[in-house]
């Protein structure tokens, strides 16, 4: 019987023996990859990439937000489903593009119509600036039709890939620079002066009456007819005066919402 419980002991210590060596040789798991000769590596550093959220789709810098467009508002503004299903109403940054809601002014509907025929049910990528959202609270965005291989996207793949210089090339929308939002401002201002020159879109339009000159505000970015109430309003150190209404279009400057120069 003593002999049987000493084989029994001796069975018990060989056994935890062996356990003591197979664990001698782990280390706890500190999140480091273990590399092929033994040693450690440090876990990746965080790219700047996103992962794909769609099988087969490449993949896009962290910055930018994937969503699908449910409903065109204007030529400007859109609804989208982000892909944690909530909707949000995203207005572009940058562009503005004739009224066609509330009230329709001259090209406001082929506006409207042309975002329409570009968006609706499509699949985009918003890219945010400074200011996250207006004070209707919509999401201020970029919107990419395909996602730019970089943080600093080219030239040329910001004119063939991002919706807000599509319709400034087209005609469908004018700059409105908001600061603090300026990422693309100085392009933007160039593809307008193209399209005009090129006639394309709203500035194939006729413009009949013509003032001697324009009053613009630099603090707001808008230039205004000289007999207009808010012109006049303009503080003399923010007071900058056009000959004509393409210096301030080229200026980077917005028509005035109500005298509509």
């Amino acid at each position: 019987m003593k002999w049987h419980k000493s084989r029994i002991l001796a069975v018990l210590l060989v056994t935890l023996m062996l356990l003591a060596a197979g664990c001698s040789g782990c280390t706890p798991d500190n999140g480091q990859i273990p590399d092929t000769d033994g040693k450690r590596q440090k876990p990746p550093a965080q790219s700047q990439y996103a992962l794909p959220v769609e099988p087969g789709e490449k993949k896009v810098p962290a910055r930018l937000v994937a969503a699908t467009v449910t409903r065109v508002v204007d030529g400007d503004t859109v609804i989208v489903r982000l892909q944690n299903g909530k909707s949000e109403t995203v207005r572009l940054i940058g562009v503005n593009s004739p009224e066609s809601t509330r009230e329709v002014e001259p090209y406001g509907k082929e506006a409207s119509a042309y975002t329409r025929s570009r968006l609706d049910g499509r699949r985009i990528w918003l890219e945010r600036d400074v200011q996250e959202r207006d004070h209707y609270g919509r999401i201020l965005a970029y919107v990419w039709l395909e996602p730019p291989g970089g943080v600093d996207p080219a030239e040329d793949e910001i004119r063939s890939h991002m919706f807000n210089t599509e319709l400034l090339l087209k005609g469908y929308a004018q700059v409105m620079t908001v600061p603090p939002n300026v990422k693309y401002a100085d392009l933007f201002v160039q593809l307008q002066r193209e399209a005009r020159e090129k006639k394309r879109g709203l500035w194939g339009l006729e413009v009949k009456d013509k003032e001697p000159y324009y009053i613009g505000n630099a603090r707001s970015k808008k230039f205004h007819r000289p007999d207009c109430e808010y012109g006049r309003q303009t503080a003399p150190d923010n007071r900058v005066r056009f000959a004509t209404r393409e210096k301030a279009l080229d200026a980077g400057y917005e028509p005035c919402n109500v005298c509509k120069p």
